[in-house]
């Protein structure tokens, strides 16, 4: 189970950088529309939530659900790099903390509360394949306003 929940975040981390590749440093800062993230807000956002399921799911603190500290840190990001980099280490991470856990801990149900209560803390790899692929979609959004055409995710 370990190698293809591992496999899991490989693929969604990989399809996510081929739609994104086109973008550059000078697209940092592209927003659509008033009230939206950033090309790079929306990385550093994908980022941060791969690290904040992780930890949710294995760390005896559980979700931390304030989200204005979450919405403050990537409030911050100007640099598609920094958070291209972010993303990297949050997946590298994630995978080295699927190996560091026994098939019984993945199985382990997540405490009760609002977020994935009782489901085994394996499902966390299904929520995070889920939630980057929706802003791999909404970038590629962004690549097409900027006139740029995505690779399609499922290539090398």
């Amino acid at each position: 189970m370990k190698a293809t929940l591992i496999a899991q975040l490989q693929i969604a981390k990989n399809f996510f950088n081929n739609t994104t590749s086109c973008l550059t440093e000078s697209d940092s800062d592209f927003i659509p529309s008033d009230g939206m993230f950033s090309a790079a807000q929306q990385i550093a956002h994908t980022a941060q939530t791969v690290d904040w399921f992780i930890s949710g799911a294995f760390d005896s603190e559980g979700f931390d659900m304030d989200f204005e500290k979450h919405l403050s840190k990537i409030s911050n990001f100007t640099s598609l790099q920094a958070a291209r980099k972010w993303l990297t280490d949050a997946f590298e991470k994630a995978v080295e903390k699927l190996r560091s856990v026994t098939e019984a801990e993945l199985m382990t149900p997540i405490p009760e509360g609002p977020v994935m209560g009782g489901l085994p803390r394996a499902a966390v790899i299904n929520a995070i394949v889920d939630h980057t692929a929706h802003h791999r979609g909404a970038l590629s959004v962004y690549c097409r306003l900027l006139g740029k055409v995505p690779k399609m995710p499922y290539g090398d």
